[in-house]
């Protein structure tokens, strides 16, 4: 889903960008360890309607819990996503990297391309955007058919 690296660009480099992140800690009513993060990053992805690659802009907030077995999971409220923690030690990294997978789009699309048209010889093409254009209602004409049926 990562775009491939371009030429002489590790792969690796491509993928790991610098992501900005803010954690704070806290404890909630239950005495829970929390951890609330803001995860912010720009990744390159495949555009799987122009299969050109495109940055897309990541932004995600979570709160998570902090739990130490994996049956506590059970006691944790549904507002948080538990975090599990072995031998009390906490990997930054590896939250903010779940974080940036989790937010990332099962179908990536290029939000700038409004529309692609496809040929078959291989060319991706985007049709031009006229202001005037008329849009197509098929169903348009229902409407007054149901009135009429209502009516009578």
């Amino acid at each position: 889903m990562l775009a491939p690296a371009e030429e002489g660009q590790q792969a690796d480099s491509l993928a790991r960008k610098d992501a900005a992140f803010s954690a704070s800690f806290g404890y909630d009513e239950q005495g829970l360890v929390t951890i609330e993060i803001d995860v912010e990053a720009s990744l390159p992805l495949i555009c799987q309607r122009s299969l050109a690659p495109y940055q897309e802009k990541i932004e995600r907030n979570s709160l998570l819990v902090v739990i130490e077995q994996v049956s506590d999971q059970d006691q944790v409220p549904e507002s948080y996503d538990p975090v599990l923690v072995e031998n009390r030690r906490l990997a930054l990294q590896d939250i903010v990297e779940e974080e940036l997978l989790l937010a990332i789009p099962q179908v990536p699309r290029n939000p700038e391309l409004a529309e692609i048209e496809l040929s078959t010889d291989g060319e991706v093409r985007t049709p031009p955007v006229t202001e005037n254009e008329q849009t197509h209602r098929p169903f348009a004409g229902l409407a007054g058919l149901l009135k009429a049926d209502i009516e009578d």
